[in-house]
């Protein structure tokens, strides 16, 4: 979870993160990767792209450690989300609409470990996202499908369901076959000592 936490808290104080009226001032000729058109423009491509990320190894245990130690996906799905906007993959409309594709995806995989989750930091209340109301009954069915592990149908491709289903059954697993990732790198080994060869000079 703390590197989680860590990439949260370095995206909340990138200096480089986009500020109201920003772009009045920016260079026309350089624009800022989401001042561009957007690599993506529709929700099923975006999606099928968030899920490989999430599963790529050194992001997979990242996020399956945070979810396991309480984070809230929605507080995850934010990060995620808004990473990619930055990055030039989204535009603030689209950005929205993978809300919940994205934290559906979080639920899958967490369910494949059979994870205890979070999915918002107050249970009672609307949920802010971007700064939006995300509506009490959406919540209720991000939640119910936590406490299920039932997945709206459409939202997982049979292509992730396939991927999903190569991943580990448990977080021991997922430590296991990521050794690298916890372990501290071996120091290279020292390659035999060769002949010098005959200086040139010293032949006659």
């Amino acid at each position: 979870m703390a590197d989680m936490a860590q990439e949260l808290e370095n995206i909340s104080m990138n200096p480089n993160r986009p500020m109201p009226g920003q772009s009045l001032a920016n260079d026309p000729e350089n624009p800022a990767p989401y001042e561009k058109p957007p690599k993506f423009t529709s929700v099923h491509a975006a999606s099928e792209d968030m899920f490989m990320k999430l599963i790529e190894p050194k992001k997979y245990v990242s996020l399956m450690e945070a979810m396991d130690e309480g984070m809230p996906i929605m507080v995850i799905t934010q990060m995620l989300l808004f990473n990619e906007f930055q990055q030039g993959a989204y535009n603030p409309d689209l950005m929205l609409m993978m809300v919940e594709p994205t934290a559906y995806m979080l639920i899958a995989l967490a369910e494949r470990l059979d994870l205890d989750i979070v999915i918002d930091e107050d249970d009672e209340a609307d949920e802010e996202v971007f700064g939006l109301n995300f509506k009490e009954d959406k919540l209720k069915e991000l939640r119910a499908s936590a406490s299920t592990g039932a997945v709206p149908a459409g939202l997982i491709t049979p292509a992730m369901q396939e991927k999903l289903e190569e991943l580990p059954e448990t977080l021991e697993e997922v430590s296991a076959e990521n050794p690298s990732l916890l372990a501290t790198p071996e120091a290279p080994q020292e390659s035999e000592e060769t002949e010098t060869p005959e200086s040139l000079m010293a032949r006659r």
